[in-house]
């Protein structure tokens, strides 16, 4: 079973990355759901510090330990940004994408 996970892994956290923030913007903002998926997925920008990373793309890399942008003072900013209506539905594509990144992580441990 871990040779499947290990197999399928990639795939589904990609999976997850678009398919969590769609939920998450029904859920909470039914009317303009379109829009604020949308802004949410603008949230994957944050991706761009792993090319700073040798090499870019290790699939058993923990993102949240390994990339400026992943990390807890981040994480900190991001929160603070669900404050103003402006940058809340950025913040909360952040959080979530920190969330998602952080179940790869465990996934990854337990495989």
């Amino acid at each position: 079973m871990p040779e499947l996970l290990a197999l399928i892994r990639p795939g589904l956290h990609l999976a997850l990355h678009l398919l969590v923030p769609g939920v998450f913007a029904r859920l909470f903002w039914s009317d303009n759901w379109w829009r604020a998926w949308l802004i949410m997925l603008a949230a994957m920008v944050i991706d761009l510090d792993h090319l700073l990373s040798d090499p870019m793309y290790d699939p058993n890399r923990c993102s949240l330990t390994s990339h400026p942008l992943h990390g807890a003072g981040a994480a900190m900013i991001y929160l603070l940004m669900l404050l103003p209506a402006r940058s809340r539905l950025l913040g909360c594509g952040l959080l979530l994408h920190l969330a998602l990144d952080g179940s790869d992580c465990l996934l990854m441990r337990s495989g």
